[in-house]
């Protein structure tokens, strides 16, 4: 059986599966930037712009434009309630659609290691922000185990079959992101991990927020009745239940910021 590969053409599910995880991580990752208020902000690689959102409730943009390669993801971005001062637009992250030193912060929220060349994506951000401007970037601990889908990729390798991982996944460790900082001519870059917690009312709830969207749905078609009841069987047995039935579940990300110089 092939791989299957990690898509984004169901931004609801999407939203779902991640859209709370992110969410979590994305606060501690602004509490960690401490922004101040009224800066002109790109969010690379938006998605359904869960992060975005974090931005414009909490700091007070001047300005934000998103961009995604997801249709999709870019429609469900713009039906967000409360978002008129953001701008969602399909780009491509290595070839930004925006002169140089136009943004205060560049930002990439889960996204680094789905861009082909990691290098030339860093290059773009720094390139369009401002001297003295930031450019930061957090993404799930992939080779650490520490992906908020770990439980399921796990136990899906252990019962032989191939787990869904992101293209770049080297480039979630967090020596990894500094060296691409540092290599784009950033400087006082730093790093940190962020550690989340996300509660489930019960396994089942788990699972649904897990195994929703167009990545993982056909794959769990594809395998036996019987290799799917196995593995919920495994993946409920790595995860302890409180005294009501609960669930939960935990994950890091990697973060890394860096100004540019000047």
């Amino acid at each position: 059986m092939s791989t299957p590969e990690i898509r984004f053409d169901d931004a609801a599910a999407y939203e779902r599966r991640i859209g709370e995880w992110s969410r979590l991580a994305g606060g501690d990752f602004l509490d960690w930037l401490a922004p101040r208020n009224g800066l002109r902000w790109i969010d690379v690689g938006c998605g359904s712009a869960t992060f975005t959102e974090l931005i414009v409730a909490g700091h007070a943009p001047a300005e934000v434009k998103g961009i995604d390669p997801s249709d999709a993801q870019l429609t469900f971005a713009r039906a967000r309630s409360g978002m008129r001062i953001a701008q969602f637009m399909k780009g491509d992250a290595m070839a930004l659609p925006f002169q140089a030193a136009k943004f205060d912060v560049a930002t990439m929220a889960l996204v680094i290691f789905f861009v082909p060349e990691p290098a030339k994506g860093v290059a773009e951000m720094v390139r369009v922000v401002a001297p003295g401007g930031e450019v930061a970037a957090y993404a799930w601990d992939f080779l650490g185990g520490r992906s908020p889908m770990y439980p399921v990729l796990t136990e899906l390798e252990a019962i032989g079959f191939p787990p869904m991982r992101p293209p770049k996944p080297e480039t979630s460790k967090i020596e990894a992101l500094e060296k691409l900082w540092t290599d784009a001519g950033l400087v006082d870059v730093e790093t940190r991990r962020i550690d989340v917690r996300r509660k489930f009312t019960d396994f089942d709830d788990f699972w649904q927020a897990s195994t929703l969207g167009t990545s993982i749905i056909p794959f769990l078609a594809s395998m036996s009745p019987d290799d799917v009841i196995r593995l919920k069987g495994r993946v409920r047995a790595r995860l302890k239940e409180d005294d009501a039935g609960g669930v939960t579940s935990a994950a890091s990300a990697n973060a890394v910021r860096g100004r540019v110089p000047g």
